[in-house]
């Protein structure tokens, strides 16, 4: 009787130790991606644009097309600083699986509130520079992502500048306190300088004095350029009005700010950038790899577009061979 007891104990031992590792397994294969695992995301975005709108687009079709099963929880900082910080603070206290940080303050903020957490950001002109990465090959132990800075991407609209509109004085609208802007406008100066040309500066601290520096230019400067500045882009239309009445060219560092009201711009699909930050956050997701085994990623493509109805409405005549540089945009 002892004997069979003994025997039956051993027995039920070994069957609760095989439904222990077949529980594990399960639990393991939910975590590498599996249909029963739904991943909570937030995504913080810096500010309402287009440009932004469209990566964040793209970062949750990308998600969709890997098949992860996803809720997000997503918020947008409105061009303050410290609504940044709010944002990732209670994305750690929610405990999301990942957070995805669209614009350079929000991606600082994210890494300032967390060293655990995966951060995946987008349209950061300088990862490197704002402290957000070591470098674009070994990022970081929880952080990776895109960068919107295409090598040729300034080069190209400034050269245009210089050499098609033959400007000899270009003015710049930026905020000093965003790093990527600082970043740019250095480039530019460098660009300018080469060209021959003069950089007349004009710095903001708050889209309200977005348009009074846009009229501080007038009559000192032959083109405008506005960079991926958040602060400037989010008041563009003041620098539009501007440009028009005053029949100043203005260019922008992007094409959806282009669309909008100014002569030209070299850039690329912010939807593209931000799928390309998605992918990656499906590889982390589901345990192919950590942020610091994914090199940061520039944009893939580059065009230069000139919007026809913006360079009429500014003064600019356009000339035949433009199309041989790049491809028209009607306005529509």
């Amino acid at each position: 009787m002892k004997k069979t007891v003994k025997g039956l104990s051993v027995v039920l031992a070994g069957i609760l130790l095989l439904a222990g590792c077949g529980s594990k397994e399960s639990a393991g294969d939910t975590k590498q991606g599996g249909t029963d695992k739904e991943y909570k995301v937030g995504i913080t975005q810096f500010a309402p644009h287009p440009s932004l709108d469209a990566a964040t687009k793209g970062f949750k079709k990308a998600l969709a097309d890997k098949g992860l099963k996803v809720k997000f929880d997503e918020q947008n900082a409105q061009a303050d600083q410290n609504n940044t910080q709010t944002i990732a603070k209670n994305f750690v206290g929610d405990k999301v699986d990942l957070i995805f940080a669209n614009a350079t303050p929000s991606a600082i903020a994210a890494l300032n509130a967390t060293k655990d957490i995966p951060i995946i950001f987008t349209s950061v002109t300088d990862p490197v520079g704002s402290g957000l990465v070591k470098g674009f090959d070994q990022p970081g132990k929880n952080i990776t992502g895109t960068t919107d800075n295409h090598p040729d991407a300034t080069k190209k609209t400034i050269s245009f500048i210089t050499d098609e509109v033959k400007a000899k004085n270009v003015g710049v609208i930026y905020n000093a306190g965003e790093q990527n802007s600082v970043v740019q406008v250095n480039e530019v100066k460098k660009i300018v300088q080469e060209k021959g040309a003069k950089l007349v500066e004009a710095s903001v601290a708050n889209t309200s004095e977005v348009k009074q520096a846009a009229e501080s230019l007038v009559g000192r400067v032959d083109a405008i350029y506005i960079p991926t500045d958040n602060t400037v882009v989010t008041a563009l239309d003041a620098v539009i009005t501007v440009a028009n009445n005053k029949k100043i060219p203005l260019f922008v560092g992007e094409l959806d700010s282009m669309k909008k009201g100014a002569v030209a711009a070299s850039g690329f699909d912010y939807f593209d950038i931000g799928y390309q930050s998605g992918e990656m956050a499906a590889e982390i997701l589901s345990g192919k790899k950590k942020p610091s085994d994914i090199p940061v990623e520039p944009p893939k493509s580059l065009k230069l577009v000139i919007n026809k109805k913006a360079a009429k409405a500014q003064g600019l005549t356009i000339k035949d061979d433009w199309s041989s540089l790049g491809e028209f945009y009607d306005g529509k």
